[in-house]
């Protein structure tokens, strides 16, 4: 979890806990206050949702250029000695 998703998730707590502490009272400003509150800190979760998913995914490109690049590092010497005889024989 990054800095945003817990802080939207707070936002958005806080939101319907003041919205739905407006209904109970008949508040109307409380309520509005509060579904405001509540919609910036699900926007802001989604935000922390997407920085995190494109930093999954870049950690999974790197890993598979490590791996792409260890299988096409060059092979040493013996082993290219058998391989040059498998094709002679």
């Amino acid at each position: 979890m990054n800095k945003d998703q817990v802080q939207g998730k707070v936002k958005d707590v806080a939101g319907r806990i003041e919205r739905q502490a407006g209904e109970w009272t008949g508040d109307t400003e409380k309520q509005v206050n509060g579904a405001v509150k509540q919609a910036e800190g699900k926007v802001q979760n989604a935000w922390g949702n997407v920085k995190e998913a494109g930093k999954k995914e870049a950690e999974k490109q790197k890993a598979e250029n490590e791996t792409k690049k260890s299988i096409d590092e060059p092979v040493g010497e013996e082993e290219e000695d058998v391989r040059s005889r498998r094709k002679v024989s």
